[in-house]
């Protein structure tokens, strides 16, 4: 079957190949794949790669073969999952702990949107009551961002939504940002609740002044590549405030929480309450348009999420 795998000698670092037919263990099905997205994280982890590894993470398709311990999905059931890596292939093994039937109303390319990024953010908002709440997220207008913005306006939270440029900052309030802020997040101002941070840097040590008393910040990401430095005492003096670490996969194996949240998010997009915020949806065969895909994240171009179809 072909993938798409880390060639450091080709253009964009990313090249199509045959590899070996999936090999699954016995709680885990075959997919053919439809759909995958991409996210920052694997695209630049691709930029250093060793010859041949596989990226991918996000999944939607097709289950063709159920897994051997009779738990998941049966054949031909439409499904959305993640996966370590190796997810931009014709077919891969997917754990039944990290997958969900999907809604027929749902695309394969809308789904394909909603692991990582969704269930970030899903899992970020589940650390404290939003309702009537502050809320700020940095890097609004990424992929955790524009769900995040979302899932907290629709649980009552007021959300400040802060992106870097005017222009990324464009349809975050029809999401449900009570403000949108083009900059980055300052040390002064009003506490928030609950901060979602993905910036790290000078982001993250503001993050820490601007937390309420009892409040959160979840850091999730360090897009800058800056160390971060803070003043103690403004933190401290913040009675209750704590710094909390979130990682994606970690985060799923102590909540066991993947098809329920899967679910759920699926069923948010069938009615119409969740935007995926598709920016773009190129054929993976074209990989003149994958690679130009993959550049454009990595140089903040791209505006929600950017996915790759794979099946016919």
């Amino acid at each position: 079957m072909k993938a798409l795998v880390a060639s450091p000698q080709s253009e964009g670092h990313i090249d199509v190949v045959d590899v070996d037919e999936p090999t699954p263990r016995p709680n885990q099905a075959v997919v053919d794949v439809k759909a995958v997205s991409l996210n920052r994280g694997e695209v630049r982890a691709l930029q250093d790669a060793e010859p041949g590894w596989r990226p991918g993470w996000d999944v939607a398709g097709v289950v063709s073969a159920a897994a051997a311990d009779g738990s998941g999905c049966k054949p031909g059931t439409r499904v959305v999952g993640l996966v370590g890596s190796g997810a931009w292939a014709e077919r891969v093994p997917l754990s039944t702990q990290m997958m969900a039937e999907l809604p027929d109303e749902v695309s394969f390319e809308a789904a394909a949107a909603l692991p990582v990024a969704g269930l970030t953010a899903r899992r970020a908002l589940e650390l404290q009551v939003v309702d009537g709440r502050r809320v700020a997220i940095t890097g609004a207008a990424g992929g955790v961002g524009r769900f995040a913005v979302q899932l907290a306006a629709q649980n009552g939270a007021h959300v400040t939504a802060i992106v870097g440029r005017p222009e990324r900052g464009d349809g975050l309030a029809n999401l449900g940002a009570a403000e949108v802020v083009v900059g980055a997040l300052e040390v002064d101002g009003e506490p928030f609740d609950m901060i979602l941070e993905s910036v790290g840097g000078a982001s993250l040590g503001a993050a820490l002044h601007r937390v309420a008393p009892e409040g959160v910040v979840v850091s999730y990401g360090n897009s800058s590549g800056q160390p971060t430095t803070f003043e103690a005492t403004a933190f401290y003096r913040k009675s209750g405030a704590r710094l909390h670490a979130l990682v994606l996969f970690p985060e799923l194996q102590r909540s066991h929480s993947a098809p329920t949240d899967l679910r759920y998010l699926a069923n948010l997009v069938a009615v119409g309450h969740l935007d995926v915020g598709l920016d773009r949806v190129v054929e993976w065969s074209d990989l003149g348009a994958v690679r130009a895909a993959i550049a454009d994240l990595l140089g903040r171009n791209v505006n929600g999420k950017a996915v790759l179809a794979i099946g016919a």
